[in-house]
C-alpha cells in the first residue's frame, strides 16, 4: 500500500510545474536567434559598512518566437540548461519598450 502512495505522489509532482527562480529585468540584447540578453538589477548590502549598492547581472534567456525587443521589461524563469550559457526562459512581458512610463 505504501508503494502505491509513493507512486501517486511522484505522479502529482511531475504533473505540476517545477519551481525555479524568477527575475524581472530589461532586455538589452536581441541580436541572437531565439535568445535575448536580460539585465537584472538588485540591491546588495555591504557586509561591513551596511550601505546598499546596485548590482547588475546579465542572463541569456530563451525566446522561442523572437518576440521580445530591446527595452522590454520581462520576467525570466530558471529552467534546464538549453546551451552552455542559456539556463533561463522568458516567462512573460511586464512592460513593452514602446510604452512610456509617466
Amino acid at each position: 500500500m505504501k508503494m502505491n502512495q509513493k507512486n501517486n505522489q511522484k505522479k502529482e509532482k511531475s504533473s505540476k510545474e517545477k519551481k525555479g527562480r524568477l527575475f524581472k529585468g530589461v532586455v538589452i540584447g536581441d541580436k541572437m536567434d531565439k535568445t535575448v540578453v536580460v539585465s537584472v538589477s538588485r540591491l546588495k548590502k555591504h557586509p561591513r559598512y551596511k550601505k546598499r549598492y546596485r548590482v547588475n547581472k546579465k542572463y541569456k534567456a530563451h525566446d522561442e518566437k523572437n518576440v521580445f525587443k530591446i527595452g522590454d521589461q520581462v520576467i525570466i524563469k530558471e529552467c534546464r540548461p538549453i546551451s552552455k550559457d542559456k539556463k533561463w526562459r522568458v516567462k512573460g512581458l511586464v512592460q513593452n519598450h514602446e510604452a512610456k512610463p509617466k
